[in-house]
């Protein structure tokens, strides 16, 4: 006879139950796009824990399996992926998960609508939001960089709704040499009249489109490739003159567009080495590829290959961003239904102060994550529909790694706390629970790891001059605030933005390394801030109006924390952190700190995409 059984975590309408995400809608969508927004959230809120939920879980079962050669041994390098990834294609096309970005019917609103339904979307898509990603960065650099013909043909296919004609688009930039450091790129680019004799003209599909018009080929390998099954790519490669030589380093690397299948449906001179095991996102077939002459189109000047692919990048970096606050929510609303739901010494963990209070944290760590985000997609939808200032394009550069870097850190803490909270169900696999923390821990190493970012920041304070616009924007915010309930907290957020104004001219200062050994604290510590003050001006607009504000009680602990304890690093401090990490005997004296005005500029070009 069967004893107790415990009621799994169960969940509905995922917008209608987000109170935090309608209230940054509240605040954000015009009144002329909010009825219409509102009415297709909730209307996908409920879809994502129906059919979209059984396909991802159909996805998340059933991994993509590499077919290299078919039975008489010819070499195919099929992928086979799932019934539910095929069908979670589709429902991105006609749910306009791209397209809304681009159809751009509420202005520089549609990115906050598009951003809505993807962070919707993501938790139960078995991360299909990767080549989403890839897609609408692809989308915004043809809209951006791209000739007629790519306008007309990719673009239009990367942002239809119509299943049939929607493609998704990979991007290919790591290599064997190094991820980030895309300047030890190997793969050659030869000019097709020098490469071979095959016919470079323009191939057509069915439909009558150009497939486009290849003037290269290209040679090499990509040691990871996402969303291998998408028909196009953008990649990086060298172009090799008429005597073979090259152009080394970052310089010498130009932008290519690849057609991944000719009109035959056959790889395009491409081998599909193997598929990666990886620790998550397992559904998502990531490859290595051999490049064999595969034909390719120039995208932008030779030599501009890494500021041109940058367009992309920033895009994906904030679908990175929205996904991560994403899976931060996902895990918050089953813990709390479980909560309700477990009863452990006579209580309900609901119940429980400490298990409340542990929950109440992860509340405060999701708002923050949330309205940082969100005002990342504001910017981008300004700044995409050409009603940006200067200092908003500014802010828009900085806080774009700041936000990729900080939610994808907070999101892998997060996904721990929400398996602890399940106890012993939260690492049994078949919960579905352990996947949460295993999709997570990608999220701070692709588009950038946490190091690489916070210099990227560097550069954008040094070559856009971003740092001053991003401290007069949170001295605008906070001058809104004048609730005398908020004004410790005011002051909190303005002590530390003073810290990090000081600190950046000191750590320029003692020279290059020390910029750079303290570049982690420095951009945590302005994420931090501006979370602060995006929240306490929340705040205070609820106040202000009477009534409840949530948003109050979340900005109280957010500044309750330092918002930006800063290193100051020193010879001596890293002389210490060398012994630290690499056990190393002390030196006989510590090395001088270089001193050197152009310290920032050159730890900023260190950053590679």
């Amino acid at each position: 006879m069967p004893g107790f059984l415990q009621d799994p975590p169960q969940l509905g309408n995922q917008y209608l139950a987000d109170s935090a995400l309608r209230r940054v809608l509240g605040r954000k969508l015009p009144a002329e796009a909010a009825a219409a927004v509102e009415t297709d959230l909730e209307r996908f809120g409920q879809r994502v824990v129906e059919d979209i939920a059984q396909w991802g879980d159909d996805a998340s079962a059933h991994e993509p399996r590499l077919v290299q050669f078919d039975p008489w041994g010819r070499r195919i390098d099929r992928i086979d992926v799932a019934r539910g990834w095929t069908e979670l294609d589709r429902i991105s096309a006609e749910e306009g998960l791209v397209a809304i970005g681009y159809e751009r019917t509420h202005g520089p609103a549609a990115r906050l609508h598009q951003f809505a339904k993807l962070y919707l979307f993501g938790p139960a898509s078995a991360t299909y939001t990767c080549p989403l990603a890839m897609t609408d960065g692809a989308a915004r650099l043809i809209e951006v960089l791209g000739d007629d013909e790519l306008k007309r043909g990719a673009l239009a296919r990367l942002t239809s709704r119509d299943p049939e004609k929607f493609w998704t688009s990979g991007q290919w930039m790591t290599e064997r040499t190094g991820g980030s450091d895309v300047g030890r790129t190997e793969t050659i680019a030869r000019a097709i009249d020098k490469a071979s004799s095959g016919n470079g003209a323009a191939k057509r599909g069915n439909d009558g489109a150009a497939r486009g018009a290849a003037d290269y080929r290209l040679f090499g390998d990509k040691w990871f490739t996402s969303a291998t099954t998408a028909q196009m790519a953008f990649t990086l490669a060298r172009i090799e003159d008429a005597a073979g030589n090259t152009v080394p380093g970052s310089r010498g690397l130009s932008l290519f567009y690849v057609e991944t299948r000719d009109a035959a449906g056959r790889l395009n001179q491409i081998e599909v080495l193997r598929l990666k095991d990886k620790l998550g996102t397992r559904s998502l077939p990531t490859a290595e590829l051999r490049l064999i002459g595969a034909p390719a189109r120039l995208v932008g000047e030779p030599g501009r290959g890494v500021p041109n692919i940058a367009t992309l990048v920033n895009v994906t970096r904030v679908y990175n961003a929205v996904c991560s606050v994403a899976g931060m929510r996902r895990g918050l609303a089953l813990a709390r239904d479980y909560a309700r739901r477990r009863e452990v010494f006579g209580k309900l963990l609901a119940e429980q102060p400490l298990h409340v209070e542990t929950l109440a944290q992860l509340e405060v760590e999701f708002q923050a994550a949330l309205w940082l985000v969100f005002r990342v997609v504001e910017l981008l939808g300004r700044d995409e529909c050409g009603v940006a200032s200067e200092d908003e394009r500014a802010v828009l550069r900085l806080l774009t790694p700041l936000a990729k870097l900080y939610t994808a850190r907070q999101t892998v803490a997060s996904a721990s706390e929400v398996l602890e909270a399940f106890g012993g169900a939260g690492y049994v696999e078949d919960t579905g629970l352990p996947r949460l923390l295993r999709d997570a821990q990608v999220l701070s190493i692709w588009e950038g790891t946490t190091n690489v970012l916070s210099l990227d920041a560097l550069r954008a304070i040094d070559k856009e001059q971003s740092f001053e616009p991003l401290l007069a924007d949170i001295a605008r915010q906070l001058e809104r605030v004048a609730h005398p309930q908020l004004q410790n907290e005011r002051r909190t957020i303005e002590q530390s933005a003073a810290a990090l104004a000081s600190y950046l001219p000191q750590a320029v200062g003692d020279g290059l390394e020390a910029l750079q050994a303290g570049a982690r604290s420095f951009a945590f510590g302005l994420a931090r801030t501006y979370m602060a003050a995006l929240l306490l001006e929340q705040a205070q607009w609820e106040l202000a109006r009477g009534g409840e504000a949530p948003t109050a009680i979340v900005a109280r602990r957010w500044c309750r924390q330092a918002l930006a304890p800063v290193i100051m690093a020193d010879a001596a401090h890293r002389a210490d952190s060398r012994r630290l990490a690499l056990d190393e005997a002390a030196p006989s004296s510590a090395p001088p700190a270089a001193s050197n005005g152009n310290a920032a500029r050159r730890a900023a070009d260190r950053a590679k995409v």
